[in-house]
């Protein structure tokens, strides 16, 4: 078996190009789906358990429907026996989450290793922020806004990828200069003064 075999029904990239929208149908099911389903949970405060029976008995009730009027009109039933999960599927799937998994452990080290403060800084923004919408609104509400968030961030960050680039250069400059203000006034003072009061007891002794 050959490692570029490729699943025509998935792929590492299926995810992206839906939240930049390459793939419209796809988005659009995605945001629909995830309106549809606030709407009822939150807006109108059905049940989750209710939701899932009537979609359910939608579901049986259509197969239900379509194998009686296969019999009907005398067409071949579908044949199932062929409807399995590939192998190169199955590996193109778990290949695309340890890729998943490395990329959020490779950030995790990043973001807490790197001696750069601006991606610091602004980690801890976004999850300071998160928090705050977090306390001001119910988990499913902030599940919505954040798949429509998903679904509208990355392109609006590719269409003005040029400008946000500069945008946080600028940034990552200014928190330079900040973090070095702060340590010639600050950190070196500190130091001065300790090594300056090791002296005067060596002295003493």
């Amino acid at each position: 078996m050959s490692d570029n075999t490729k699943s025509p029904s998935f792929s590492s990239g299926t995810v992206k190009d839906i939240f930049l929208w390459r793939r419209k149908k796809l988005s659009v099911m995605v945001v629909s789906v995830a309106t549809v389903i606030w709407v009822l949970l939150d807006v109108y405060e059905f049940n989750f358990i209710t939701i899932a029976s009537w979609l359910a008995i939608f579901l049986v009730s259509s197969l239900f429907i379509y194998a009686n009027l296969v019999r009907l009109f005398r067409k071949e039933e579908p044949n199932v026996s062929n409807w399995e999960v590939s192998e190169e599927t199955a590996i193109e799937i778990s290949r695309s989450v340890r890729e998943m998994i490395e990329e959020g452990i490779r950030w995790m080290f990043f973001v807490s290793a790197e001696k750069d403060w601006f991606t610091f800084v602004r980690a801890v923004a976004v999850l300071w922020l998160l928090s705050y919408v977090g306390s001001s609104c119910d988990f499913l509400t902030l599940l919505y806004i954040g798949t429509i968030g998903g679904m509208t961030g990355p392109v609006m960050y590719v269409k003005n990828e040029d400008r946000i680039k500069r945008c946080e250069e600028w940034m990552r400059m200014k928190t330079r200069r900040v973090y070095e203000m702060v340590d010639e006034r600050v950190f070196k003072q500190v130091k001065n003064k300790l090594s300056h009061g090791k002296e005067k007891d060596k002295k003493v002794e």
